[in-house]
């Protein structure tokens, strides 16, 4: 089987795990006897552009005449099985479908953002969700707020792109949610239910989990929608050292928080931007780790960290974290969650779980807010031990590399026997 996997790389500046899981599953399809064509582009590239190339640079969202021409020249030399598209934007533009399709190959996407429909991609603004260009041809509030790139005429190229390649979303061939939320999403812009599969993303196998550390580690982008402010606030409702210590990885405009919260407190330790070997001396560390999203979160990868590592995970209920943690009902109101369906105890001595706090296979959900996190701290500590093992099961028997790269497989042969582009 051949497979062209099509990717515009963010800059290496700002570390991506999107980047980061386009490289894994190259490697992961080329171990399991896949052949695979990169077409990659860098957002890198662009300040080492020559003059003519840096002109046509407003369009490129639209429509990148060079990247079509590469791109049709390799699917002519080649004559792969599956076109795997993840970002497009902005050396690639979605019009690579309508080229692949043109050479009679079947279009994947993985859908790693929002970006059918917001500009930004994250359904976030001003510090709350926002899905304002929500069912709008064009998406004006994303103009009006300059969404994309804190810049009027960047969002008004980009709201423009979405709304001419609306018809090119609409003809992949087979699309990739990497959780259920995401699906709906998909379905809600208007694609039918025979062209979303759910396939998350993996991380690899670290090996048997190391016993279980203590306290809990947060793990992620210091900024807004990433929710450190909100954990901040909850820990901070309770006396120091009584949860154990709260570790934090990462960098971003927050960063002065984190530092300042760490200097007030002995039981906040902030570990800055961490290498591979680093995130895995952290988690082991750790007894719980904590996704503490403000927006619609796709797929955190930390938590398919921590599920590796037999460490449970106590996240907000927002976008894909439910389904990470096996919360089934992520939308219930307070009280009427899976925890309470399921008789669920928090993990000690019987006692019945509190409301507000669903319970999952490998994990706690709460609503985005101080008080609901605050509340589910130390639930999350006493319960910790009682979810190792089913945290770690969680990650085999869905996430590890060998089940997620099968299901992968099976999804571009379906397509390679049966296009269904136009």
């Amino acid at each position: 089987m051949r497979i062209v996997v099509a990717h515009n790389r963010y800059r290496e500046a700002q570390p991506s795990g999107e980047n980061t899981i386009v490289d894994s599953e190259i490697a992961q399809l080329t171990a399991a006897g896949v052949e695979v064509l990169p077409f990659i582009r860098s957002s890198d590239e662009i300040p080492s552009m020559s003059k003519a190339a840096k002109a046509l640079l407003p369009i490129s969202p639209i429509w990148a005449p060079r990247a079509q021409h590469d791109l049709s020249r390799l699917l002519t030399e080649h004559r792969p099985d599956v076109l795997h598209l993840h970002n497009p934007y902005p050396l690639i533009s979605p019009w690579v479908v309508r080229t692949a399709h043109r050479h009679g190959v079947p279009v994947v996407q993985t859908v790693h953002n929002y970006r059918q429909v917001c500009s930004s991609g994250i359904y976030f603004r001003d510090g709350v969700i926002c899905q304002d260009c929500k069912g709008r041809v064009l998406g004006v509030p994303a103009i009006k707020h300059r969404c994309y790139r804190d810049s009027a005429a960047q969002s008004a190229l980009m709201a423009t792109t979405l709304a001419v390649h609306r018809g090119t979303w609409r003809s992949v061939d087979r699309y990739i949610a990497l959780t259920s939320a995401i699906a709906d999403h998909l379905r809600d812009y208007g694609i039918p239910d025979e062209r979303i599969v759910v396939k998350p993303n993996s991380v690899p196998d670290p090996g048997r989990p190391a016993p279980l550390g203590d306290g809990f580690l947060y793990m992620a982008r210091l900024s807004p929608e990433k929710g450190v402010d909100l954990l901040l606030d909850a820990w901070r409702r309770h006396p120091v050292g009584s949860l154990g210590t709260l570790r934090v990885a990462g960098d971003g405009e927050l960063r002065p928080l984190v530092e300042a919260a760490a200097a007030e407190r002995p039981d906040v330790v902030y570990l800055g931007q961490l290498d591979r070997a680093g995130v895995q001396a952290a988690v082991e560390a750790s007894a719980v780790v904590i996704a503490a999203a403000m927006w619609h979160d796709v797929l955190p990868t930390v938590i398919i960290e921590a599920l590796a590592n037999g460490r449970p995970v106590l996240g907000t209920a927002l976008g894909g974290i439910p389904y990470l943690v096996g919360a089934d009902a992520p939308h219930e109101p307070a009280g009427t969650g899976p925890a309470e369906n399921a008789s669920a105890v928090a993990g000690g001595g019987g006692a019945p779980m509190p409301a507000g706090i669903g319970l999952g296979e490998a994990g706690w959900v709460v609503a985005p807010e101080p008080a609901a996190l605050a509340a589910a701290l130390p639930v999350a500590r006493a319960g910790a031990v009682g979810l190792t093992l089913a945290a770690r099961a969680r990650y085999e028997r869905t996430f590890h590399p060998d089940v997620v790269t099968k299901r992968l497989i099976d999804i571009y042969a379906g397509l390679a026997r049966t296009p269904n582009h136009v």
